[in-house]
């Protein structure tokens, strides 16, 4: 299986690389990671509904570029699907039996997904009714998809 993540922000902090770095090593026995790291728009302080309108549409611009036609699209937004762990991972396991070989999992920028990402999304998933940062989400995501592979495998670490 394919799992790519496409992620709205540059990671900064080194203990976010690391981490992101452990889990993609991990995740490298269970399927081909490709993490897609696009360029976020700087949103100005007290910034107008329009500009703001105007940054996720730049930033949708540059998400619907990086994805490809054949990838079924997650896109993590607040109102979509709440998963546990083991739903998560039948999930995935029942997208491979699908035929979908490649996921695409989105990650927004701070204002989060422009309105036409969120329609080509195949689903809407939600880790949570708050709010993460991008960088932080971004290890969540590949923990939890490291965890649901290793619940499809029947391994220990999920408890």
């Amino acid at each position: 299986m394919r799992i790519t993540v496409i992620a709205v922000g540059k990671i900064k902090e080194k203990y976010f690389t690391g981490a992101i770095a452990e889990y993609a090593k991990r995740l490298s026995r269970y399927c081909k990671l490709e993490i897609i790291e696009l360029a976020d728009e700087k949103t100005p302080e007290g910034a107008s509904a329009a500009l703001e309108l105007q940054i996720k549409e730049k930033e949708g611009d540059r998400i619907l570029k990086a994805l490809r036609e054949d990838a079924y699209v997650i896109a993590l937004a607040i109102e979509g699907k709440k998963l546990t762990s083991e739903g998560l991972a039948d999930f995935i396991e029942k997208r491979g039996i699908a035929g979908d070989s490649h996921l695409a999992f989105i990650i927004g920028g701070s204002l989060g997904l422009d309105a036409r990402v969120l329609r080509r999304a195949d689903c809407l998933l939600s880790f949570s009714d708050m709010t993460f940062p991008h960088q932080l989400m971004r290890v969540i995501l590949l923990e939890q998809i490291y965890r649901s592979f290793r619940i499809i495998h029947h391994e220990p670490y999920h408890k």
